[in-house]
């Protein structure tokens, strides 16, 4: 079965019954495995994706995918992941996911971070440093959708380049993981429009939706917008900026100290954690609801707590882990799907007890982790005494 997202409103009206059908082709497709081979599946590990046919390309037909990762690498490849920053804990979750998975597989693996959404030249740099390095070959999380296409397209000629997350031009790319961000925008906005249709009271919702320069910002309004276009929500600000806590506090507080009056911020994972603590200072909670565009450990305890009111979750850890398999399989020329990401699923106050938090966010005791050693290879390349675990 195939699910077709178009632009516009035609795609926004798929997006809810396409995740209801990905959800059951998959289940359905892993009991007929079941029934025909009488071998219990608990054995093999298998991640519930979906697939597009054109990568990089989310208007193009997708379909669900039971995807088998590798047990194992044929060899210690080396491995070279950037992400645009660490300063929440949406790329912590991916960082989580990536080491956990080259630990699995047994393959080495070095990161850097750009330091933020503003350093593209920076990250250029870390792109290339790669390549001139012992990686065979780079996954990135990138500051941008199209400034780093050039380099891209020059180190793709010498080593395999995967996307992570953030949209980018598909020049030079040979995979991607990564979900629609159209769907995480749409899936947010129509939780407002189901709390306010039509013909009911107007609200008044401030924007913090994130960097305006980076790979879903842009799809996310979209998205939400449309989810709006027949509910009683009224857009009273939009406010673009970087994902640190700071900066998103800082704009948030220029908000609130203009238009007191909203009814709800709406905003990326750090801004709705700021909300919080803005909101509680001002003695504002309560009145002004808080809504969470993607979903971060923040968030979860926002959501539990009954501070936050919902936020779609694209699953970064396991996003992290696809990446990750999807690089080992490119190296040994393995079947490997081109463009797969996790469904995206809407976590409310409802909802959060039964949601896989093994997927979407880093152990509680997770740290950064910027280089993990293959058996017997540094990250860099160089060798080693230790033996695997």
């Amino acid at each position: 079965m195939r699910t077709r997202f178009r632009p516009g409103m035609n795609r926004a009206k798929e997006i809810v019954s396409g995740c209801n059908r990905r959800r059951s082709s998959a289940r359905l497709a892993a009991a007929l495995v079941f029934a025909v081979s009488g071998v219990s599946l608990a054995a093999a590990e298998t991640w519930r994706l979906e697939a597009w046919e054109r990568m990089l390309d989310y208007t193009s037909p997708s379909h669900p995918l039971d995807h088998q990762p590798l047990d194992t690498a044929a060899r210690p490849w080396r491995l070279c992941a950037l992400y645009p920053h660490l300063k929440d804990s949406y790329w912590l979750s991916v960082n989580a996911g990536m080491v956990e998975q080259a630990r699995r597989l047994g393959v080495a693996l070095t990161v850097k971070e750009a330091g933020g959404y503003d350093h593209a030249d920076g990250q250029r740099e870390q792109l290339k440093e790669c390549a001139d390095g012992r990686a065979d070959a780079v996954i990135l999380g990138s500051v941008s959708a199209d400034l780093h296409t050039p380099a891209v397209v020059e180190v793709g000629r010498r080593i395999p380049v995967l996307a992570t997350v953030n949209k980018v031009r598909p020049e030079g790319i040979v995979a991607m993981a990564g979900v629609d961000w159209y769907r995480m925008g749409y899936l947010t906005g129509r939780f407002l429009a189901e709390r306010h249709p039509k013909g009911s009271p107007t609200v008044r919702a401030a924007l913090f939706p994130g960097p305006s320069v980076d790979g879903g910002s842009a799809s996310k309004m979209r998205g939400f917008t449309d989810a709006l276009s027949d509910a009683a929500v009224e857009i009273a600000a939009v406010r673009h900026g970087d994902t640190g806590k700071l900066v998103q506090l800082s704009l948030i507080e220029d908000v609130l100290e203009a238009d007191p009056s909203i009814d709800y911020i709406v905003g990326a994972g750090v801004a709705a954690e700021a909300a919080v603590g803005a909101l509680r200072a001002r003695g504002l909670q309560g009145r002004i609801h808080v809504v969470a565009d993607y979903f971060t450990h923040g968030v979860y305890r926002g959501i539990k707590r009954g501070h936050i009111l919902a936020a779609p979750t694209d699953q970064p850890l396991l996003q992290g882990r696809i990446s990750i398999d999807q690089a080992v399989r490119v190296l040994e020329g393995r079947p490997v799907p081109k463009h797969a990401g996790p469904d995206v699923i809407l976590v409310t106050q409802d909802t959060v007890d039964g949601i896989d938090l093994a997927a979407s966010l880093s152990p509680p005791d997770f740290k950064p982790t910027f280089g993990v050693p293959a058996p017997g290879v540094d990250p860099d390349g160089t060798a080693n005494d230790r033996k695997p675990n």
